[in-house]
This record gives structure tokens, C-alpha cells and sequence, in this order.
């Protein structure tokens, strides 16, 4: 019986990879435009709400200011349901239309670096000193959506 479920097992598996062999980027699925960058976070567990308060502080009002600037699309912070299974507890996301909103630009910088001010980038330099103490970043991505014709 057991050898039964190995035997197929490995043929859908091997159906699976041939499937997967004859796809075609942009014959058959597009490759979005849209950029996420992912960052996956381990927080003590004890310390989410820490967490969150310092990107309450910090991080949303940063963003909030880039989406406003048209710098970003969006952002998002994901937490999960369960905070001590798996690598990471916490997502935090950031949208970019393109590519092009990844390279350095002065005025844009400077323009953000005037709407957020001295005040707001000190109190992220305070906040940002408590992290190491309560999270590990476990890993960064660059993602594109991917859409199926």
C-alpha cells in the first residue's frame, strides 16, 4: 500500500514538472510591473505590540509620506495568528509601480527628507536603536506578481 502512494506520487510529480516546463512568460502569464518588496521579521513574541508601536511611530508615518509623494504605491504590515511557529511573524510590504521607483534620486530624497522633517528622523533614530533587542529581520525579497492567461 505504502509503495502504492510513493509510486503516485512520483508520476504527479513528474506530470507537474513537465506541465511546468511548457510555460511561456508572456504567452502564458504576464510578468507584472509592480514591485513588493518583502521583508519577513521575527519578533519575540512578547514583544509584538513593542513592535508595532514603534512602526506606528516610525515606519507607517515614513511610508505615509513616500505614498504621498508618489515615491510608493502602498505598504502593509502583516502579523500573524501565530507568533512562535515558523521563521518569521511579521511582514512588513512595500509597493512600488516599477522599477524605476528603486533608483536613487536626490530631489526625490530631499523632497521626503523635507516633508518628514529633523524631528520625525530623530524619533526614528531613537526607535530604531530598541529593535535589535526585540526582532530579527530573517529575509528581504523583491517580488513581481505573476498572472496566469
Amino acid at each position: 500500500m505504502k509503495l502504492r502512494h510513493v509510486l503516485v506520487g512520483l508520476v504527479l510529480t513528474g506530470f507537474a514538472s513537465i506541465a511546468s516546463a511548457d510555460l511561456e512568460a508572456w504567452t502564458d502569464y504576464e510578468i507584472g510591473s509592480v514591485l513588493s518588496n518583502v521583508t519577513t521579521v521575527k519578533v519575540d513574541s512578547n514583544m509584538i505590540d513593542k513592535y508595532l508601536e514603534g512602526l506606528k511611530a516610525t515606519w507607517a508615518p515614513a511610508n505615509d509620506v513616500a505614498v504621498e509623494l508618489g515615491q510608493i504605491e502602498s505598504y502593509g504590515i502583516y502579523v500573524s495568528e501565530l507568533a512562535n511557529s515558523g521563521d518569521f511573524n511579521v511582514i512588513l510590504v512595500v509597493r512600488m509601480k516599477d522599477a524605476a521607483d528603486m533608483q536613487p534620486d536626490q530631489s526625490e530624497y530631499e523632497a521626503f527628507m523635507k516633508k518628514w522633517g529633523e524631528e520625525n528622523q530623530k524619533l526614528s533614530d531613537k526607535v530604531v536603536m530598541t529593535y535589535p533587542d526585540i526582532r530579527t529581520i530573517t529575509g528581504e525579497y523583491l517580488m513581481r506578481e505573476i498572472t496566469f492567461k
